[in-house]
This record gives structure tokens, C-alpha cells and sequence, in this order.
């Protein structure tokens, strides 16, 4: 309907004179301003000379002629045009919402486009921690929102197996005499021990050097070994979550996959004079590009994370060629993304120009931040253990419990817009009375509950109002695509509640099974549980049918 709204104003605009011009259609903050409102009076009136409101008065005429679907047209304001439709145009769109089903929702708006997502990034040889969960649910959502508006999207992940990081778990299980490896907890204490002496002890620091260095010559067969083993069973510990989370990824790429092209390509820009020597290092001056000076090249001759990157870019548009790429990676990394990206811009123009960055805050709980290199991380693995827990107490089948507590997490993230630090509250995040993701989906379960007991019902009498929920579930289509092109996917759980609260209210004051407007209850009620369903799909949150 928006687009139908805004394909008859510029109708009327060129009758008026005023072609290409810029306005907005959307949904009014308060519903008592009708369904649609429009600043076209606004920002085409200096065009045309007049004022906005006499601009407005005059649009209004022409638009109540060409918008039947229109019950009011009014000016408010300095010159809003705010438009409530007729009881036919919201029938017809709850009836698209049931007929079309899980299709309900789906855009074209970005048909065509190839778009790779890269989120996650996880390191082996260390537990995935909140942060990185943090990019997983993000990334997630957002290649969900944007395959629903037309895209094809590929997901891939990039995670470091190689550098400093790597060498200081190595070096602990080596010495600890660990070389049968037998799950992902092991390796992450090796890695807190590893940290802590390579700050601590000036001779584990040499030697955790040297073993960096061994590592990127690959010579040392029996490192080899266990460097394989451990980035093995990383691998199948993130692959464990990833899969609880709903995520696949169709590329997973390493630092070892990107570090010779990284320093080949570093090299040959040193030549050209985009990169520069400094103190037997290799680093790209940013100063004159308004970015950080950051090191590509140790002294030691080993690639930094920076020239990793510029590899990595290389790599993906050999292994897929795609019309943008989108990085869902920590706030503390803008800075040196930057850096990256002004480096990249002076090698490969056109890829730069096509990468975009996508920051996440940071997940806390009431201790705050914490850091893995001090051992006192809190691992992806085990605040889902702890939510599965207190979900368990209300839920006791285990299936439910894991769908209550991927929807009580994905919530807390999803509800503030990427970039923005959440605390994580355990009681909060699974409240049914409200803004938690369980609240949606319970409501989600209260529908189903009543369509399970339906039988198509008698009559065919319809109200003669719309009920509140009706207005809120034809916007769905609207804030999917909002959503996907601002790459906000706190825009949707924002409608999501609206849509939980409103059939919250309808489900409390209105009997459905047995009253008149039973059949046409039952149509309001599914294409409710279309729109919930498909929302939350979108969102990556579990669908269960009973709670």
C-alpha cells in the first residue's frame, strides 16, 4: 500500500509541474494520525512556490479522486498530508497476509543484487565468546532481511588460525604435554594460560614468538599437527552453535588461507609507494586519509590482522563475485576498518567502494565487559546453557526450552540498533509479560492455540471497524523492507512488539470461536500467525508451537 500511496502523489506532482522530487510515505508515530502520512507538501512547496499547507490543501483534491482506497485525507501540522484508509482496502490487505502465508511479507526491492555477508568470525583455538555471538545473531538477521527483500546473499565467516593468538595456545598445550586434544574447553584454557605468560614472562614471550614464526613457515611437522587437531575441534564447537543459532555459512575462510596473498599484495604496494618502511616494519600512513597508521608487515616479516584482510578481499572476489559486501564485526574494529578500507580504496578502488561495515556493540552482563586474554570470558556456549536453565523451569520438554532460550537471547541483541552495547538481563530477557522475546512468542502461541480449535467459521460478518491488530499487521511488508535497506534490524522487533501487544489486546476482549465475526476472526487470527511467524523467521527466532 505504501508503494501504492506514493506511485499516485507522484502522479499528481507531475500534474502539478514537480517531477523527481524526493518525499517520504510512512507509517505515523501515533495511530491517531491515520495509516499513512506524507511530507510531500513540505519539500515540494518551495519548488513550486507555494505555501506547504496551501500545497497540501490543493494535493488533498486530487489525491481523494485518485485514491479510492482512502476513507480521510487531512493536512495536520506545517503541512503533513496524513491518509486513513477504508474498511475495503484493510480487508483486502489481511486477506493477502492469510492467503499468501509464509510468502506474506517478501520484497523485490533488492531483486538481483548479490550481496556477501561476513559475520561471526570466531578464532580457533579459542571458545567463541558473547562478542562474537554478538555478530552471529546481527549478520544472521540482516542476510535473512535482505535474501526477503530480493537478494541473493552469501554468508561466509572469517576466523584468525594463525598469529600470535594461535601461538599462545600452542605453546601452552606443548607445554603441558597435551597433544591429544579432546574438546573445545581444553584449548581455551590453554589460551588464558598462553596470554597471561606472554605479558608476565619475558622468556615464554621469546619463545611464544619463535613459535609464531615456525608456524607461519609450516616446517615443523609435529606443530602442524596439533595445530590441525585444535582448529578441527574449534571448528566443530562453533558448527555446534551456529547450528542451535539457525546460521550455515556458504564460505569459511582463514587467516592461513589469507596471509601469503596479504604479504604478496602489501609488498607490491610498498613498491607503488601506498604502503611505507618504518622501523624494519611495513605500515600504511593514514594521516593524510583522516584513518589510523597501523602496521601491515611485523619486523618480524609476519602479516598483522590488516594485511589478512586486504588478502581476505582478494580471496572472496575470486571465489565469488558479488555487487556488495557487508562486514558485521566489533565496535573496538571501526578504527582500524577504516584503515583497512583507505588501504584497500589505494590498491582494488572498486572493491573498496563496494565493502561496508556493520559495527556491534558489546553484550555485557552486570560485571560488564569481559576479556578472554584474562580468563574470566563468558563463553557463547555457556550463557545459552544458563538461559536453556531458567527457561527449563517454565519449560520443562528440552525442545522448547532451547527455542525459548535462542529467541530470550536474539531478542536482547536484536532490540537495540547494531552498535549499541546490551546488558543482558536473565530474568528480563525471559519475561511473558512483555518486551522479550519469549512475549512474542508466546503470543505467536496463543494464535496457533486458537486456529488448532478452529473450523472455518460460520457467517460472514465483518465489522464495521477495523480492529487495532489489522492496522498494525498490513504494515509488515513496509518494515521488512525498512528494515533491510537500513540494515536495522531493531526496526522490525520494535513492529514485532507493537504486533504481540495489539494481538495481545484482541485476543483478551474479543471472543473468536462461536461470535458472529467468527470467520472472519479465524482470517485476522492466521494472517496474525503468518505475520508473527514470518517476522520472527526473519529475525532468526524459534517458531514453537507450544510454550
Amino acid at each position: 500500500m505504501e508503494e501504492r500511496i506514493k506511485k499516485v502523489i507522484k502522479k499528481t506532482l507531475i500534474k502539478l509541474g514537480a517531477n523527481e522530487i524526493s518525499f517520504t510515505v510512512e507509517r505515523p508515530v501515533e495511530s491517531a494520525y491515520g495509516d499513512y502520512t506524507t511530507n510531500v507538501a513540505m519539500v515540494v512547496a518551495k519548488k513550486l512556490e507555494k505555501k506547504p499547507r496551501e500545497l497540501a490543501d490543493e494535493l488533498i483534491k486530487i489525491l481523494k479522486d485518485e485514491l479510492p482506497e482512502a476513507q480521510k485525507i487531512e493536512v495536520a501540522g506545517s503541512g503533513f498530508i496524513n491518509i486513513t484508509l477504508t474498511r475495503d482496502a484493510i480487508n483486502l490487505q489481511i486477506a493477502e497476509a492469510d492467503v499468501k502465508d509464509e510468502n506474506w511479507g517478501k520484497g523485490n526491492a533488492q531483486t538481483g543484487k548479490r550481496i556477501m555477508i561476513e559475520y561471526s568470525n570466531p578464532n580457533a583455538f579459542k571458545e567463541m565468546h558473547i562478542g562474537h555471538l554478538m555478530g552471529s545473531v546481527i549478520g544472521e538477521s540482516l542476510s535473512r532481511l535482505i535474501e526477503n527483500a530480493g537478494a541473493e546473499v552469501i554468508r561466509d565467516t572469517f576466523g584468525g588460525d594463525i598469529g600470535p593468538n594461535v601461538a599462545k595456545t600452542l605453546w601452552s598445550l606443548r607445554k603441558r604435554g597435551m597433544t591429544n586434544l579432546k574438546n573445545v574447553h581444553q584449548i581455551g584454557e590453554a589460551y588464558t594460560e598462553g596470554s597471561q605468560a606472554y605479558e608476565t614472562d619475558p622468556k615464554a614471550k621469546e619463545e611464544i614468538d619463535a613459535l609464531n614464526k615456525a608456524l607461519y613457515k609450516a616446517e615443523d611437522h609435529e606443530l602442524m599437527k596439533l595445530w590441525r587437531v585444535g582448529r578441527d575441534i574449534s571448528m566443530e564447537a562453533f558448527e555446534r552453535l551456529w547450528k542451535i543459532f539457525g546460521t550455515k555459512f556458504d564460505y569459511t575462510f582463514f587467516d592461513s588461507d589469507t596471509a601469503e596473498s596479504g604479504l604478496r599484495i602489501v609488498r607490491e604496494g610498498l613498491k607503488k609507494g601506498i604502503f611505507k618502511e618504518s622501523n624494519g616494519a611495513i605500515i600504511y600512513d593514514g594521516e593524510d586519509k583522516e584513518v589510523h597508521t597501523m602496521v601491515f608487515i611485523t619486523s618480524h616479516g609476519t602479516p598483522t590482522y590488516e594485511a589478512k584482510d586486504i588478502g581476505l578481499s582478494f580471496l572472496k572476489e575470486e571465489r565469488c563475485i558479488s555487487d556488495k559486501i557487508i562486514i558485521v564485526s566489533g565496535i573496538e574494529q571501526k578504527g582500524r576498518f577504516k584503515t583497512v578500507r583507505a588501504a584497500l580504496a589505494d590498491i582494488a578502488p572498486n572493491i573498496a567502494e563496494k565493502t561496508t561495515y556493520i559495527a556491534n556493540g558489546f553484550l555485557k552482563l552486570k560485571s560488564g565487559k569481559m576479556s578472554s586474554r584474562e580468563g574470566n570470558v563468558i563463553t557463547a556456549e555457556e550463557l545459552l546453557q544458563k538461559v536453556i536453565e531458567k527457561a527449563s523451569e517454565k519449560n520443562p520438554d528440552s525442545l522448547i526450552a532451547e527455542q525459548v532460550a535462542v529467541g530470550a537471547i536474539k531478542f536482547m541483541i536484536l532490540r537495540q540498533s547494531p552498535g549499541q552495547d546490551i546488558i543482558f538481563d536473565f530474568e528480563r530477557s525471559l519475561s511473558l509479560t512483555g518486551d522479550s522475546g519469549p512475549y512474542m512468542q508466546y503470543a505467536l502461541v496463543r494464535a496457533k492455540k486458537i486456529l488448532a480449535y478452529a473450523s472455518g467459521g460460520e457467517g460472514d460478518v465483518i465489522p464495521t471497524e477495523p480492529y487495532a491488530v489489522e492496522r498494525v499487521i498490513m504494515h509488515f511488508p513496509e518494515i521488512a523492507d525498512r528494515a533491510a535497506r537500513e540494515m536495522a534490524p531493531n526496526l522490525l522487533v520494535t513492529y514485532l512488539l507493537e504486533l504481540a501487544a495489539s494481538w495481545n489486546s484482541f485476543y483478551g476482549r474479543e471472543q473468536i470461536l462461536g461470535s458472529p465475526e467468527e470467520a472472519y476472526k479465524q482470517r485476522v487470527a492466521r494472517a496474525f500467525a503468518h505475520t508473527m511467524t514470518n517476522g520472527l523467521t526473519l529475525l532468526g527466532i524459534p517458531t514453537p508451537d507450544r510454550m
